[in-house]
């Protein structure tokens, strides 16, 4: 083969792979990066799971406990200035959302062995006391760590699933304090497996687990997170079941301990924590990065700093990798390039 035809062959299959997503395009804007911002050095939030932000303090809350207790932190230090409490005696806490009043819901949804009858909601009021809220599923039971509260105030529970894809569910009618709630299926989330390093499975399966979640303070932008990435979505409408049909913008989260707490600041930044006592880290520019994937209708999840890009996978269902417009055109591209080099050799051949 002639050095032009060589070079016109390997153009071809640079093209070829940076359409089919095998390696990054060089004009690819780098990943939004983590950046610690403060250690959780208090002893109480070893098993640090939930987290929440109103711009002026952070809530968080640890797993399991036999009372409902949530730590206010300073955001400039991580350090305690308060706990609220409240006496209900919970099963298994799992996640923290903020309503817009300034109640905190605690999510005991935790269920590792899969044997509850039903799940519960606390949600603790800004005047002091607490009201529990039971939930039962219709399909039996789950283990969940993530909750999203949308704007109109109505909870949802996504599932911890290490296989398949992970359950969305919301009350099936408004809750009520004296009598159990049925929850609905309303959708799922499929994930992909990647190679960030970190959790406390060191698999691919790791990567997709759902331990937390988090909605934007004007309801608009969803994120959830396994132990390894967080997922952002577009919600425009406040419809989070219809946000986990869009394409989600990726950030990995490399290196947690036990990546769990994920939580937006009123800014558009995210906040992402770890049990084992470790630093809480700091995403700037969140919001605006998943509004501007969003509109160009493109996957911009970034590989992993330091890592390989995702396992190959087939084609994914939403909250997967799909090829993009830009890319489609590349892989048109490449492939006429390569016809086109094909079909000058054999012409060479046969005369």
């Amino acid at each position: 083969m002639s050095t032009a035809g060589a070079g016109g062959a390997a153009a071809a299959a640079l093209l070829l792979s940076v359409a089919s997503g095998m390696v990054p395009a060089a004009a690819a804007e780098q990943p939004l990066a983590p950046v610690e911002k403060c250690r959780v050095g208090d002893k109480r939030l070893a098993e640090l799971s939930g987290l929440a932000s109103d711009g002026a303090a952070w809530y968080a809350i640890g797993d399991g406990g036999s009372s409902l207790r949530v730590f206010v932190l300073d955001p400039a230090d991580c350090s305690v200035r308060g706990v609220r409490t409240a006496s209900n005696d919970p099963y298994d806490v799992e996640d923290l959302a903020l309503g817009p009043d300034g109640s905190l819901w605690l999510a005991d949804t935790g269920d590792n062995r899969r044997r509850r009858d039903d799940v519960a909601l606390h949600v603790m009021h800004p005047g002091g006391g607490a009201t529990l809220y039971r939930l039962t599923y219709p399909d039996g039971p789950h283990d969940a760590e993530a909750l999203l509260l949308d704007r109109a105030g109505v909870p949802h529970i996504v599932t911890k699933e290490p296989l398949g894809a992970a359950g969305v569910y919301r009350p099936s009618a408004p809750l009520a304090a004296d009598r159990t709630v049925p929850l609905e299926r309303v959708g799922s989330i499929s994930l992909r497996s990647t190679q960030t390093p970190g959790g406390p499975v060191r698999d691919a399966v790791g990567s997709v687990l759902v331990t937390g979640g988090s909605v934007s303070r004007d309801g608009t932008l969803v994120a959830i997170r396994t132990y390894t990435e967080a997922y952002v979505y577009n919600a425009p409408d406040g419809d989070l079941v219809a946000a986990f049909q869009r394409e989600p913008l990726r950030i990995p989260l490399p290196n947690e301990q036990q990546g769990e707490a994920i939580a937006w600041e009123p800014d558009g930044a995210l906040l992402s924590g770890s049990e084992g006592n470790q630093p809480v880290r700091h995403i700037s520019g969140v919001a605006a990065a998943a509004r501007t994937s969003g509109e160009q209708g493109e996957d911009t999840a970034a590989p992993p700093p330091g890592g390989d890009t995702d396992q190959a996978q087939p084609p994914a269902s939403p909250g997967g990798t799909r090829m993009s417009a830009g890319q489609a055109l590349l892989l048109a591209a490449a492939l006429s390039g390569l016809l086109i080099f094909v079909t000058s050799r054999l012409r060479r051949r046969t005369r």
